[in-house]
């Protein structure tokens, strides 16, 4: 089973659409094993973002993913990573399908709505940042797998 990281951004919480974007993840088959509600500081997103440090966009990624809280959460499966991303969309809200998270809620690429990690690498990187080891919750299914 892989853990991918997602992280949704102030606009879901402004917009009042949690619950219906963390839905399709669930709907999907993966399962939440960590979520918290948090406002991250600077260096927490700056740690984050790092790898897009000193691109046009990086101050105004900053500023958007720190002008609220976010939803940080762990989701468990197979093949998470690639569902995630999946279900997310591409970047580009203009190239993201009917269908993906970006593509229903998106309104500006550079103000997307959610982050999912795009790699293992990337996953395990961020899920350290944002989760210490004990607020993560693993659990079984007690009906077994319906998905």
């Amino acid at each position: 089973m892989e853990r991918t990281f997602v992280m949704l951004k102030p606009g879901v919480l402004q917009r009042r659409i949690a619950g219906e974007v963390l839905s399709r993840f669930e709907r999907k088959g993966l399962k939440i094993v960590a979520l918290k509600l948090i406002r991250p500081d600077k260096a927490l997103v700056e740690s984050h973002y790092a790898e897009h440090r000193g691109r046009d966009f990086y101050e105004k990624l900053l500023d958007y993913t720190l002008s609220g809280p976010v939803i940080a959460l762990i989701l468990e499966g197979e093949e998470a990573v690639f569902s995630a991303r999946r279900l997310t969309g591409p970047t580009d809200f203009f190239e993201s399908p009917p269908g993906t998270i970006r593509g229903d809620f998106a309104a500006r690429t550079r103000l997307n709505i959610v982050h999912a990690s795009d790699s293992l690498a990337s996953a395990e990187r961020e899920i350290a940042l944002f989760f210490k080891p004990e607020e993560i919750c693993p659990w079984e299914d007690d009906n077994g797998r319906w998905y």
